[in-house]
Order: C-alpha cells, then structure tokens, then sequence
C-alpha cells in the first residue's frame, strides 16, 4: 500500500526541473520529407539488456517515416562507444531501409556499451529530435563494478560535523497559507532555519482534515535548473508532501530579484555546483548547503504533530536523485526512497578509469563526500530506483549500476531502454532487478 500510494505520478512529477545535456536542433524539412513524421526505435534481441564478457550484442533499430518517400541522400548512423573505450560505426542507406536493422557489437569487461542511432543528411548533419533518435545500450558484469575512487577516510567525521553545524541552529519555522483557507489540500510556503548560506525554503501540502499523528509524509527533491519554483498541485489527501526548493530562495520575489540569485550563485564564470576550485573544500561546495537543507528538511517534517512517526518517504529525480540519497544515508528515520536517474554518481569514473561521462561536475577528490555511490553504503531503508536509463549519459548508466551495487539494504531498479536523461521512447524495454525484502 505504502508503495501504491508513493509512487504514482511520481516520476513525471520529479523530473521535471531537471536540466539535461544541450538538445538536438528542430526538426529540418526537405521536398517532400519531413523528418518530423519519422521515428526510431531500438531494442536488443531476446528481450536481455546484461551479457558475458565477449558474447554478441544484438541492437534492432527501426525505422519508419510513415507513408513518406525517403530522399537518397539520407542515411541511418549507428555509433557505438563504451566503458571500454571502443567506438564503431555503421551507416545505412535510409532509403533502403525496410526491415529494422540489426548492430552488433560485444565487450570484453565489465561495464557498459552505448549506443546511438541517428537520421544524418547529406552533409552528415545529424537532423530531429528525440524521437528522430535512439540512445540505448546494454551491460557487461555489471554486478562487479565498483566506485572509481576510495571512499574518505574521514566520512563519517565529515558528516558528524555536518550534522554538529545543523544542531547549532534552532529548527525555526515560518508557514504561509498560500491556498484558499476551505481548500481540502492546503498548500503552505514554508521557510526554515539553516545552518550554511541559506534557509530551507518550499511548498508544502496538508490534508486539510489531517489529524495528529495521522499522516505519513513525502518529501520531494528538485532536480537541476534556474527556474523559479511553483504551487504544486493540492490534490492527494493520502499524506503531506513537502517540495524542497534546491537553492533556498525567496518566494514571491520579482524578476529582478531571481535573475540576481541566479547570477551570484555562479562561481568563476561556471553554473552552480560546477566550479572545481569551489568544489576543492567540501565545506565550500555548492552541495554543502544544499545538503544541510536535505537534513534540515527532514527534522522540519519530524516535528510536525501531523507525522504518523512510522512512513518516512524521500522522492527525487536527476539533482533530486542526488539528494533522495543524501537524505536517506543521513537521517535514519528515513523508511523509503525513491532516486531516479540519480545525478553524479561515480563522479571520478572517467577521470580515473575512462568511464563513458556525463553532464556534470568535473571530478575533484572533495566531492567524494557527496559522491552517491558512498551514502549507498550507509542507507538501510528500503531504496526503489525507479528509472536508470540505458541511454542516460546526463547520469551514466554505469554509475547508476554501482550506486546499485553499493546499497546493502532491500533495493530495486529499473533499467530502460531508449531511455535518455529526460525521454523514454515509446515501447521501451524493461529490465527489472532486485534484492533483499520488499521486493
């Protein structure tokens, strides 16, 4: 039940938010075909996305332009890359494409293969959108990869001290009704006291009939962006959920007001959290606050009389999978979690190895302490990875793998095929693993 009532609508509602990797450009037209019109498609044969080192791999891709007549000079593009260092390429004569076309490829160690299809015009140009592509892949031993880099010695002492910085701060609340006061779900804009640059700040709603002690509670995580965040809807009277703003800004601010956060969060010159000298000291990285408004989220939602003291939940996708980790490694009343497509996992997995790399921050050794595939380690909750995309090189997939490996806790993920950061095409394949209870 407590699954059921979790996790409905919970993906779409966390993704959103987040910022993935630059977009392919518009859709291009040429006399008489319209890319626009036209999907790919692709899967592995017999259904099976994890192989033995050396044995074939089997990508079927398929394409259909509908009822158009394909122009010559187009062609189909099948690139391969993996954590091997590999690449392969094969071009097809789009025109002549009337079956779904079959890649193979294989890898010798553990790791994963990616793969990338695509529409290319006569110049090579890749042309469409995400349904004019499919990025998949497939794993090799996945069960043995590890992190990249050693855990710090001194983590838990990082984090007891974190933790001793957050207790200095008295768990101080303001709460505005922003809702009509006869609403069934009231909706609050909520601000509370932290330790580090800013307060918590985010919406809140409450069962308007809620009873002490009555209610479990969900908190929700944002992904990455610059975006201001808005009312979420008021609709379930199951539970108070509580939507935590990443930054910590102030609500109902003009233009002005966010377009100068935006700007100061910036250090030298870089988007926040990308800054390598700034991210040098663990306690001078952008996450640090970011990760005691995680904690300090959570002794909010403890307090309040509503909380049934038993269902704990963290949800989040992206930067909000990030932090659904933190929060269920940090506070131990946390009693299930919901990471998707979580963000900077095996942060040092390319530097260090050569590990196909994502949309991220560029590795140095202090962001370990906030590396994923670290707090897995320390989490018994129950953890429900609700999308690990085969195609994902925002969050690799290979570092979605070990942040899985590193839970010793009853766990579950689901792998998807043609699934990017942000797109899942239609009919993906599903690949469900799990261990321990609660399956």
């Amino acid at each position: 039940m407590v699954k059921k009532l979790l996790c409905a609508g919970l993906l779409c509602m966390l993704i959103c938010g987040s910022q993935a990797a630059p977009q392919t450009k518009a859709p291009e037209k040429a006399t008489g075909f319209d890319v626009a019109k036209c999907t790919l498609l692709g899967k592995t044969q017999q259904n099976k996305f994890l192989y033995a080192p050396g044995e074939e791999m089997v990508f079927l891709v398929e394409f259909d332009a509908g009822k158009q007549s394909i122009p010559e000079k187009y062609t189909l593009r099948i690139d391969r890359f993996g954590d091997d260092g590999l690449k392969k390429t094969e071009k097809f004569d789009l025109a002549k494409v009337t079956a779904p076309v079959r890649f193979t490829t294989s890898a010798s160690k553990p790791g994963f293969v990616r793969i990338i299809a695509s529409i290319r015009d006569e110049k090579g140009k890749k042309i469409g959108k995400a349904q004019q592509t499919f990025e998949g892949g497939a794993g090799v031993e996945i069960d043995k990869l590890k992190p990249a880099a050693q855990e710090p010695a001194d983590f838990d002492a990082f984090w007891a001290k974190q933790k001793k910085r957050l207790d200095a701060v008295p768990v101080k609340a303001e709460r505005k009704l922003v809702s009509k006061p006869d609403a069934p779900v009231l909706v609050y804009a909520v601000k509370i006291d932290c330790a580090g640059p800013r307060p918590v700040t985010g919406y809140m709603t409450v069962p308007a009939n809620a009873k002490e002690k009555s209610m479990h509670i969900q908190v929700n995580y944002q992904g990455y962006g610059t975006g201001v965040q808005k009312l979420p809807p008021a609709k379930d009277k199951s539970k108070i959920i509580f939507t935590v703003n990443a930054h910590g800004y102030e609500f109902d601010q003009s233009k002005e007001y966010y377009a100068d956060f935006f700007s100061k969060i910036k250090s030298n010159g870089k988007g926040y959290a990308f800054d390598p000298k700034q991210n040098s000291d663990p306690e001078q990285a952008y996450f640090n606050g970011m990760a005691l408004r995680v904690m300090r989220s959570l002794q909010y939602v403890k307090s309040l009389p509503e909380w049934n003291g038993k269902t704990l939940a963290v949800a989040g996708g992206s930067q909000g999978g990030l932090q659904t980790m933190w929060a269920a490694a940090l506070d131990k009343d946390v009693t299930v979690a919901f990471p998707s497509v979580t963000w900077c996992c095996d942060l040092a997995g390319h530097s260090k190895i050569k590990r196909l790399n994502g949309w991220r921050p560029r590795y140095v050794p202090a962001l370990d302490y906030y590396d994923p595939v670290f707090h897995a380690r320390r989490i018994k909750c129950r953890v429900n990875i609700t999308r690990a995309g085969l195609g994902d090189y925002v969050c690799p997939p290979s570092g979605l793998a070990i942040s899985y490996n590193e839970l010793k806790c009853p766990k579950n993920i689901e792998w998807v095929q043609g699934s990017t950061h942000g797109y899942v095409q239609k009919g993906a394949q599903r690949f469900k693993m799990s261990s321990g209870a609660g399956k």
